[in-house]
């Protein structure tokens, strides 16, 4: 298509002292004419828009191609240093079977093991620091020397897990079961643990973490203060009872009378 015309209606001519346009006292009009070039020059846009259409799909494939050799590459780089840049292993276990599994001395670090079955399992030696296992079962599970400093390990099943030399400094456990397990030398120093589970396994606590140099029954609070008393350490009097129950090392005291109270 060309632009092949335009003529235009004369318009009065504007004033020199009065500045205002003055509008023609007839219409008028734009007139537009357009004529069709010959067909043999159509061919040369329509063979550009093909190459350049061409050059940009392959454009986008190769950078598509090159975007996931990227990030392929960094995926095995994250996995190889254990996570994101170094600061954890972010591997995913939730709900994995993992039953009687062995690893020894490995790096869990901020790994997630919510409701993962770890049952007879072996973790010895092993770091899950910052990690997640609430609802997970332990049960008969080796964590002999692993390290569970601030880990999440609310409503997990430990019943008669080995936690021999175990760091679990401020680590969650409330809700937990712990009913026969192994704790000797185990640090719980500003762990949160519920009340009654602490009062059951201070009746055998023992022995002096080889990390930490702490005593497992200070860590728990074991007859020490009346601030341990209560749960250690966040939320205490929520289900604790009240102090006039508990005798010196924090138990009720059976002459009130009142241990038996509903």
């Amino acid at each position: 298509m060309a632009l092949t015309s335009i003529s235009l209606l004369p318009l009065n001519p504007i004033n020199g002292t009065d500045r205002t346009l003055q509008l023609p006292s007839k219409p008028f009009s734009i007139t537009c004419q357009f004529e069709t070039q010959n067909t043999k020059h159509d061919s040369g846009p329509k063979k550009w828009r093909k190459v350049v259409s061409t050059s940009l799909a392959a454009a986008v494939i190769a950078w598509s191609a090159a975007d996931i050799s990227a990030m392929a590459e960094l995926n095995k780089f994250e996995a190889d240093t254990r996570g994101e840049f170094g600061i954890g292993s972010a591997a995913q276990f939730g709900s994995a079977d993992l039953k009687k599994a062995v690893h020894v001395n490995e790096n869990f670090r901020r790994a997630n093991f919510t409701s993962a079955d770890m049952r007879e399992s072996d973790f010895s030696g092993s770091s899950f620091n910052g990690a997640y296992l609430e609802k997970a079962v332990a049960y008969k599970a080796n964590f002999t020397g692993a390290d569970f400093s601030d880990t999440l390990m609310d409503r997990m099943v430990l019943n008669e897990a080995n936690l021999t030399n175990a760091v679990l400094v401020r680590t969650v456990l409330t809700r937990s079961d712990l009913g026969g397990a192994i704790i000797e030398g185990a640090d719980f120093s500003d762990a949160v643990i519920d009340l009654s589970q602490k009062q059951a396994l201070c009746k055998y606590a023992s022995g002096t973490n080889p990390v930490t140099g702490v005593s497992t029954r200070k860590s728990l609070g074991c007859g020490n203060s009346r601030r341990n008393a209560y749960g250690s350490p966040s939320s205490p009097l929520l289900s604790a009872p009240p102090p006039k129950l508990l005798d010196r090392d924090g138990f009720c005291d059976s002459t009130t009378g009142l241990c038996e109270a509903s």
